[in-house]
């Protein structure tokens, strides 16, 4: 499962982890890889630090490690945080890329084998025997994110109701239909509360001509918590939380 936008800000990774964290809640084998490489983020809400995150991908992408070496268990590191205490025990794996600055420098200098990282997708999934992988990707199209979509079952397009991501998602939408992506949905992300949900869905849907898994409010309860924990499992009855869970069950259904 591919969580993809084509301009950053739109909640992209947040809407990740509560995504996996959900499914991981609900007994499903799940796994987390951050291919945002040149600005990984993911691993925050996950409680990690460049101190706690071991092995990353950055160094299995150089040959350095395994892919499962890097693979952080976060049902067996949840720490305090109340909403990922509900993972303790739950078989949830993120794959973290490096927040080291040399590191990231690394990467826009070098660059890495594509192949390669497609090869550590695959083995993830086999050696953890996953249920769902999913792919937080960066931003825009690159060589990686084509790389991901293609490979993808699902493929979920982040974007904000504002005409710049309104333009560049129909992009992303073209190249995912060449791709031949067996499922594709859209989520609408940071909707004012004035807006009207059922209309704001029916509209981007006409326009794609894509199916809409839900449209979430711009929460300031989710700012506020500044990405500290996973909100959906702290704040079970929030709206956002609501329509999260949502989205949860389409992907089960698909797949």
């Amino acid at each position: 499962v591919s969580i993809h936008s084509f301009r950053g800000g739109t909640g992209k990774s947040n809407f990740t982890a509560n995504l996996a964290s959900q499914l991981a809640a609900s007994g499903k084998r799940v796994g987390v890889i951050d291919t945002d490489i040149q600005s990984p983020g993911i691993h925050v809400l996950f409680g990690l630090n460049e101190a706690k995150m071991g092995h990353t991908l950055n160094e299995f992408l150089r040959g350095e490690c395994t892919i499962t070496e890097v693979a952080f268990s976060v049902g067996e590191n949840t720490g305090d945080a109340e909403g990922r205490k509900k993972l303790q025990g739950k078989l949830l794996w993120l794959v973290p890329s490096s927040i080291n600055s040399g590191e990231i420098s690394r990467v826009l200098r070098d660059g890495y084998d594509v192949n390669r990282l497609n090869e550590g997708m695959q083995k993830m999934i086999k050696e953890l025997k996953l249920d769902y992988l999913f792919i937080d990707t960066h931003p825009g199209l690159q060589e990686e994110t084509l790389l991901s979509i293609a490979i993808s079952d699902i493929l979920l397009i982040v974007l904000r109701p504002d005409q710049q991501d309104f333009q560049g998602t129909a992009v992303t939408v073209d190249i995912a239909r060449s791709l031949d992506v067996p499922n594709l949905f859209l989520i609408v992300n940071k909707a004012l509360s004035k807006y009207d949900f059922k209309q704001v869905s029916e509209q981007v849907t006409s326009f794609y001509d894509a199916p809409v898994a839900a449209v979430f409010p711009l929460s300031e309860d989710m700012v506020d918590m500044g990405s500290a924990d996973i909100f959906s499992l702290r704040y079970p009855d929030h709206i956002w939380s609501k329509a999260l869970r949502e989205v949860a069950q389409k992907i089960m259904e698909v797949g």
